[in-house]
């Protein structure tokens, strides 16, 4: 059990506010903040809270798109000022960081011993580590080196109750002991969007730099001549794409707008990025990335390429353009009611097109304005983000998104592919899940959380 005394609770009003929102588009005003600077803070924090029954959710950087960092219940913990990169092993590749740490800070310090940390949200700017591996968060680059899960080495995390316990994945390449599903606990906590611990250290697996990288945006007249283009990509072996990212009319738009060239590619309706990383020693696949898009349809003439670090940190401006754009256009909306509705479903990908059709009848058919639709091609996972003008737009948006992902789990797809439940999701876990599943979530949840203190609302 904790024997630190635990931080102090404001109530101020004006501090509650601030931490009232984050990138879902509600807000939620909890009763109290608390802001701990170590792990002792933190459980004995929760032991308190465990007594007296109060509701704490733990919060980071606050870019959640579901609303799994807000809670009008009980205290945001937020941990922030828990921003120490504790240390970096460049022989062992391993890094050791607080749960504050921004994902872009720990890039940079990885990059100074020539080692990436791979996970890379598009908020890597503003997101920290801990919710990175509480939302199990991804990003364009997911396609090659997978979402956070599989570069976290070891967890330190606070339970509801105070304790603390350390976690570590085996060694082992064979285990046959008990159910699977106890056999790596730090699993338990990455993607658990804090409903099951508060992750107050975590121990990350880097990679080598890539020794080159190069980036291509390339546009297409038509959006299926675009999304063949990325089936076909994913499929040859002549080139080594860690990224497939698709933009349709409407995100072409804003990106032209975001970038230097607004006048780029008049006669497109949709773009490809792609980033080519070959193995060492080898070549950038450029010739061969140039023919497979003219095979597709491409306007070859158009393409741009990125190379250096200022220009792929360009290209990721004017990408991150996009979801910024329309997180403004979501705030506008909501003294109105409305708000940005942003989905994160995923198909296998040879059935995106299939899919992004389907929810474009849908939209049609209800009325509603078309979703900006962009993301994550390469993995069959794209984002639809759609404005509401007020409560009652936002209802029929809704139900059309439910359609979508009835279509999409029909497919078979995820309702969410990387941003998680929260909050807002919490509705839709059910098309997707058995009652049995569901059933184990909960038993897990009732071992760990006993009283129900932990991010009431988020998930379950």
């Amino acid at each position: 059990m904790a024997s630190s005394r635990a931080p102090e609770v404001t109530h101020d009003d004006d501090v509650r506010r601030a931490y009232s929102a984050d990138a879902s588009g509600l807000v939620m005003v909890p009763d109290g903040v608390v802001r701990p600077t170590s792990a002792d803070e933190v459980a004995a924090l929760l032991a308190e809270s465990s007594a007296s029954h109060t509701a704490v959710t733990a919060a980071g950087g606050q870019t959640s798109t579901t609303g799994a960092s807000i809670s009008d219940r009980g205290t945001i913990l937020s941990l922030r000022a828990m921003q120490r990169v504790i240390d970096i092993d460049p022989v062992a590749r391993i890094a050791r960081v607080e749960p504050g740490v921004l994902v872009a800070d720990l890039k940079r310090a990885c990059a100074e011993h020539n080692l990436l940390f791979a996970p890379d949200p598009t908020s890597e700017e503003e997101c920290t580590v801990g919710g990175a591996v509480a939302c199990n968060a991804s990003g364009a680059r997911s396609f090659r080196y997978g979402a956070t899960r599989p570069h976290v080495r070891a967890l330190r995390v606070a339970l509801a109750d105070g304790s603390i316990v350390d976690l570590r994945r085996t060694a082992l390449e064979k285990n046959t002991v008990g159910y699977a599903l106890a056999h790596d606990p730090v699993d338990w906590f990455v993607g658990s969007e804090g409903t099951l611990g508060i992750v107050v250290e975590a121990e990350v697996v880097l990679l080598p730099l890539p020794e080159q990288v190069v980036g291509l945006a390339i546009p297409f007249v038509t959006e299926h001549d675009a999304l063949q283009f990325v089936v076909a990509a994913r499929e040859d072996v002549t080139v080594h794409p860690r990224c497939l990212e698709f933009f349709d009319v409407l995100a072409l738009a804003i990106a032209r707008d975001a970038g230097e060239s607004p006048s780029w590619a008049q006669a497109a309706s949709a773009f490809v990025y792609v980033e080519e990383v070959p193995p060492s020693g080898v070549d950038p696949a450029l010739d061969e990335w140039l023919a497979l898009a003219e095979l597709h349809g491409a306007l070859v003439d158009d393409v741009r390429v990125y190379e250096g670090e200022t220009a792929l940190r360009e290209a990721r401006r004017v990408r991150h353009a996009v979801p910024a754009h329309m997180n403004e256009r979501g705030a506008a909306r909501r003294p109105h009611g409305g708000r940005k509705v942003s989905t994160d479903w995923a198909v296998p990908y040879r059935h995106l097109a299939q899919a992004i059709g389907h929810a474009r009848t849908l939209a049609s058919d209800a009325g509603i304005e078309q979703a900006v639709i962009y993301g994550h091609a390469g993995n069959g996972h794209p984002h639809q983000n759609f404005i509401a003008a007020d409560a009652g737009e936002l209802a029929r948006i809704e139900h059309v998104v439910e359609a979508t992902l009835r279509e999409v789990i029909a497919l078979g797809g995820t309702v969410a592919a990387e941003h998680g439940i929260g909050k807002i999701k919490r509705k839709w876990l059910p098309l997707q899940m058995s009652p049995l599943q569901v059933r184990t979530m909960h038993a897990v949840k009732r071992e760990l959380d006993p009283f129900g203190i932990l991010a009431p609302g988020n998930v379950l």
